[in-house]
């Protein structure tokens, strides 16, 4: 009897055990989650908030750095040369990214269909180019569109014909989709031949016995089953169209006078940055340019994801 009433006062009650239990499982989760966090905080949000302090802030010839609060942003909201930049890159993310995405998903589909002869091969083929670093692709096609020693320039010079200069100012916009059409076709075309791969067969052969043919199988099967995966190539091609800077960088030395130090609001940061010395201002496009995206991928992302 003694002995019971003595462990009776000796355990804690339940609620503090309990209580006890809670807190070793919140830092065995910190434990878990804490390098993740780390991380995030020190690549991701750090360079993000050294930017927006930056963005406070003028360098100025006479009296040095200053704070401005938010002179630069209505600065940024009101320059010529940044918003011709976005129209641009605006409008090769329009013509672009359908056309890359709708070859992708072409391919995709014949090869998922099972009547390619040789897929694999044809699969690697068409993935090839995204394995090669966009500053060597834009090399490659460097050289192929050069009217003086390159491809277009070897035609003209053995037919004895004048082909359009794909680097004049009118064309090299189309040119450049060209390169990352070729750059980003196996990459998307990947992500949809997995969003195919999980669908069940069965889905293709009840379509079959109701009688629906091959193009009423792809309407009406297919597409809306891969339906997510084809949002989110979306959103990754609209945040590639937005981050355009390798290939007009490289093309620029070609094309100096088709390719400006504005011709993407990318290309504007970092000639502001490097060049201009603006380091204060180059900040401010960038975020104002990041807004920008981040609200175009989200109000796509919900468009996508809605049921019809």
């Amino acid at each position: 009897m003694t002995l019971l009433s003595t462990s009776a006062q000796a355990a804690p009650p339940p609620r503090r055990r309990a209580r006890s239990r809670l807190r070793t499982e919140a830092w065995a989760g910190w434990g878990f989650a804490g390098p993740f966090v780390a991380v995030f905080g020190l690549v991701f949000l750090a360079p993000i908030g050294y930017a927006l302090y930056l963005s406070l802030f003028k360098d100025r010839l006479i009296g040095g750095t200053s704070f401005v609060g938010l002179d630069n942003y209505g600065e940024a909201l009101t320059d010529p040369r940044f918003w011709d930049g976005l129209a641009r890159v605006g409008l090769f993310l329009l013509v672009q990214v359908p056309v890359m995405l709708g070859i992708a998903l072409l391919v995709a589909l014949a090869i998922d269909s099972g009547r390619l002869y040789g897929k694999s091969f044809f699969r690697v083929a068409v993935f090839l180019p995204y394995a090669v670093p966009a500053v060597v692709a834009s090399l490659i096609w460097g050289f192929i569109y050069g009217t003086r020693f390159g491809l277009v320039g070897n035609i003209n010079d053995a037919f004895g014909v004048t082909l359009p200069d794909p680097l004049s100012p009118s064309l090299v916009l189309a040119s450049i989709g060209n390169i990352v059409t070729w750059e980003f076709v196996g990459y998307n075309m990947l992500i949809f031949y997995s969003a195919l791969k999980v669908v069940p067969r069965s889905l293709y052969e009840a379509a079959a016995i109701d009688g629906a043919g091959e193009w009423r199988i792809v309407t009406s099967v297919k597409l809306p089953a891969i339906r997510s995966a084809l949002v989110i190539a979306t959103i990754f091609s609209i945040i590639g169209s937005f981050q355009l800077f390798n290939e007009p960088s490289i093309l620029q030395k070609l094309a100096p006078n088709a390719i400006t130090s504005d011709f993407t609001p990318n290309l504007y940061t970092y000639s502001l940055s490097f060049a201009g010395q603006q380091h204060n201002y180059a900040a401010t496009v960038a975020i104002v340019m990041g807004v920008i995206t981040a609200i175009i991928a989200y109000t796509v992302q919900l468009r996508g994801m809605r049921k019809g």
